[in-house]
């Protein structure tokens, strides 16, 4: 016969059983800018949207995983990921060699390339036959490009005669473009079509450069960047992309925003 204090016990750990809370699912932290329309951004009533957010949702969504955003400065993401202030970073970061050194990514999510925009009656003629920049024509010019990107590393090795103004907002480059400031701006092609090309209102400007995407300065693409030593998430996060590429999901995200994909084939 079970003693009364048996019987106390199974029944006390029973209990405890059904009242214990359910296990708490993994929270990835997700470091983005919050301000780059129209990958990462607030809309009007506050929200993360953008082309970054839907893709950090569905991923972390088919990793089992809680997802957190945090919002951080563009210089800063990498210093706050490497402090561990969050766990990845999903902010349209080009995957480049020197980028490696400290991080590692996911497979490409986004393509990676710039291209340079200026007035249509300027008629400019800066690149040769073979997408090569002709350096002497971009002598006397003015060129704003965001600052710290890859758009700037790219200019100081090919363009060493041109005149470099850095910007920190899209939106002050664009307007210094209109007001005369700069001659030329080189920028994301796909947020300047969007943004500025295709704007309303917006007439006179047009794409001066072929797409420029060399390797050693705008890597494969754009990817999800993640601290070193984290192989199991990596490859987590590169099998969520590998089938959404695949079932269509990567198109549907492209096309709320663009009128063509944006991701590597």
């Amino acid at each position: 016969m079970k003693s009364i204090f048996g019987i106390a016990l199974a029944a006390g750990m029973s209990l405890a059983i059904l009242i214990a809370p359910a296990a708490r699912a993994e929270t990835i932290r997700v470091g983005t800018t919050c301000t780059y329309f129209p990958f990462n951004f607030k809309d009007s009533d506050g929200n993360l949207s953008g082309y970054d957010v839907d893709v950090a949702n569905e991923v972390v969504k088919r990793i089992g995983a809680e997802i957190e955003f945090v919002c951080q400065a563009w210089d800063g993401l990498i210093p706050a990921i490497l402090s561990e202030k969050f766990d990845l970073i999903v902010a349209s970061m080009s995957i480049t060699p020197d980028r490696q050194k400290k991080l590692d990514f996911s497979v490409p999510y986004r393509i990676s390339e710039g291209r340079i925009i200026g007035r249509t009656d300027a008629n400019h003629n800066l690149f040769n036959e073979d997408g090569t920049p002709i350096v002497e024509a971009f002598e006397g010019l003015r060129l704003g490009l965001p600052r710290s990107s890859v758009y700037d590393r790219w200019t100081d090795a090919f363009l060493p005669k041109v005149e470099i103004l850095g910007y920190d907002s899209p939106d002050s480059m664009y307007l210094d473009l209109q007001n005369g400031r700069v001659d030329l701006i080189f920028t994301n092609p796909m947020k300047a079509h969007l943004s500025f090309l295709a704007a309303d209102g917006i007439e006179g400007y047009e794409f001066v450069s072929p797409a420029i995407n060399e390797q050693d300065y705008f890597g494969t693409g754009a990817g999800i960047a993640l601290r070193k030593g984290n192989e199991d998430l990596q490859a987590r996060l590169d099998e969520a992309l590998v089938a959404m590429r695949e079932d269509g999901t990567l198109d549907e995200f492209s096309l709320r925003y663009f009128p063509f994909t944006i991701y590597p084939e």
